[in-house]
């Protein structure tokens, strides 16, 4: 059945065939908290890892703090109008320097137990009752640096010891995601959800809208689940587009939007939603009147956090008259029968009864999403 042209009520399912015996995961890689720890350490600790929004690090002495597997990391401004990242240890004796999720440091980062004091740039600029110890050196105990980068208003963290150019890991998005202007974009509403899931149930389920017209029904009334023009999975990120129903102008209650067009996008991109999962823990949906990002934190083999944040145009912002309530209350609503979903399949795959399945042909990311988790399982020992 060939496929129709816009806002047509039926799509045909022209997406290669799939190889026999493309199976889903066995059931320990939701279930066994070693393998766990090893995706933390070679996938999260060994990645660019999205950490939020350089508008939340708008002045110097501006933070905020994210846990990674066993890492506290500080992501901060400083005084140069740079943006650092360091291990939130006290080089003393270990203590946490920073304890609040986020806020603003006076010039420095003093440590709350013995007073040790480092400047923004993480130099140790006072070590009290230290005077007599035979060659301390101040300059010998910075705080441990995190790579940091940005990418067009988002802001990474990689723990490893050389991390490649955050570049390379986008590949071809940075070019393909240009007309969002994402760096102007600015919050409107941020919600965290507490999953009692895998991440990997998280993502798998972000990937695929076969669920959709089951659990979805507003969505699919503004979108047609069989819409979807996926691109071919790519070694660190997945996604494609989804149509927008004709009349409908956004993903919001009721499809309408009171919002302009982000400026840059122009009558092809307006007409879709954009879904990119950028491995391993960013969900990027872009709209054509706003932005929705989800953060996925991996808390142990079944809990996750996800960060939901909804950015708009400052222009629409600072109208009278702005309400992001229409896609904020449509996403989580979407949200919570999603967590729902991701709940359920955990339970499930903890259960004797589980057995690997075969994959749709429609659920070619999700097996691309799995053959990246095991290759960088096997990259190293």
């Amino acid at each position: 059945m060939s496929r129709p042209g816009r806002g047509g009520s039926t799509y045909g399912n022209t997406r290669p065939e799939l190889a026999a015996g493309t199976m889903t995961l066995p059931a320990r890689h939701y279930t066994d908290p070693e393998l766990f720890r090893a995706e933390l350490e070679r996938i999260h600790c060994d990645m660019w890892v999205y950490a939020g929004r350089t508008e939340a690090l708008a002045s110097a002495g501006s933070y905020f703090v994210r846990q990674l597997a066993n890492a506290s990391v500080i992501v901060l401004r400083d005084e140069g109008g740079g943006l650092r990242a360091f291990h939130n240890v006290c080089r003393h004796r270990g203590t946490l320097l920073c304890k609040e999720e986020q806020g603003t440091l006076p010039s420095r980062i003093q440590c709350p137990y013995h007073g040790w004091t480092y400047g923004l740039d993480g130099r140790l600029m006072n070590a009290p009752h230290m005077e007599k110890v035979e060659g301390f050196e101040e300059s010998d105990y910075p705080l441990g640096p995190v790579a940091v980068e940005e990418w067009d208003g988002h802001v990474f963290i990689n723990l490893s010891a050389r991390p490649e150019p955050l570049a390379e890991q986008l590949g071809a998005l940075q070019q393909k995601f240009r007309p969002w202007r994402m760096q102007e974009l600015k919050l409107a509403e941020r919600r965290v959800y507490h999953l009692k899931a895998n991440w990997k149930l998280i993502i798998q389920n972000y990937s695929e809208c076969l669920h959709c017209p089951i659990v979805h029904p507003l969505l699919q009334q503004q979108s047609h689940y069989m819409s979807g023009d996926n691109e071919a999975p790519q070694p660190n990120y997945l996604g494609g587009r989804m149509e927008l129903r004709e009349g409908v102008e956004t993903l919001s209650m009721d499809g309408s939007s009171k919002r302009s067009r982000l400026p840059g996008l122009g009558e092809e991109e307006a007409r879709h939603v954009y879904y990119y999962a950028i491995l391993p823990n960013l969900l990027l949906n872009l709209h054509p009147d706003y932005m929705l990002t989800h953060t996925i934190w991996p808390l142990a083999v079944d809990r996750s956090d996800v960060v939901c944040e909804w950015h708009f145009h400052p222009d629409e912002m600072r109208k009278p008259a702005f309400d992001p309530s229409g896609p904020v209350e449509f996403w989580d609503m979407t949200n919570r029968q999603d967590w729902e979903l991701s709940d359920l399949a955990q339970e499930g795959i903890s259960s004797r009864g589980y057995r690997p399945g075969p994959y749709s042909n429609r659920e070619d990311l999700l097996h691309g999403f799995d053959r990246f988790v095991l290759d960088r399982l096997a990259a190293r020992p």
